[in-house]
């Protein structure tokens, strides 16, 4: 499923992001870069340890902040880490720091002259996210950055399995 937004195709796929051939792939990382289970783990695994590498240099990130390294042995150029909340029942700003993580991801994406990104379900692992509330924050923020910049042509949502894609999809039509 896809739309385009001003110039930017917005699409959804089922699939695997550590395969992405997308200018950079977003992971969903941990506050200290450390590496860890779910998106995170798999894009360390196949990436190899040139990420860490960076990821060591860089430090950490804050929720609702993004940086970026190399992609290392995957087929995207460059990952791009971000940090999704912990959902603690929606009361500790976790609205507001997702649409930042998505944001500020594109952000970066484009001060780095990419042309196109692939994002994972942001929080909705291990983080706890609601998965309806989730997708439709990541879309609307999304679509919004498409209509107001032109440097992206492609944001891709890589979703881990049918389930969590038939959520965007339903949340994606009532949004478009």
């Amino acid at each position: 499923m896809k739309s385009t937004f001003n110039q930017t195709i917005i699409e959804l796929v089922t699939g695997d992001i550590t395969e992405e051939e997308t200018d950079a792939i977003v992971n969903a990382a941990n506050s200290r870069l450390a590496g860890g289970a779910g998106v995170d783990g798999a894009i360390h695994r196949a990436g190899g340890p040139a990420i860490m590498k960076e990821c060591r240099q860089i430090g950490g990130c804050p929720t609702g902040e993004a940086v970026m390294t190399t992609g290392g042995n995957l087929k995207a150029r460059y990952v791009i880490h971000t940090v999704g909340p912990i959902y603690r029942g929606g009361t500790q700003n976790e609205a507001r720091l997702l649409s930042s993580a998505y944001q500020n991801s594109l952000k970066l994406a484009c001060r780095k002259g990419l042309q196109s990104i692939s994002f994972p379900a942001i929080s909705c692992g291990v983080y706890g996210y609601p998965i309806h509330e989730a997708a439709h924050l990541a879309l609307k923020t999304c679509i919004e950055f498409a209509r107001e910049n032109t440097g992206i042509q492609l944001i891709r949502h890589v979703l881990f399995d049918q389930r969590i894609y038939a959520v965007f999809a339903q949340e994606f039509k009532k949004i478009i």
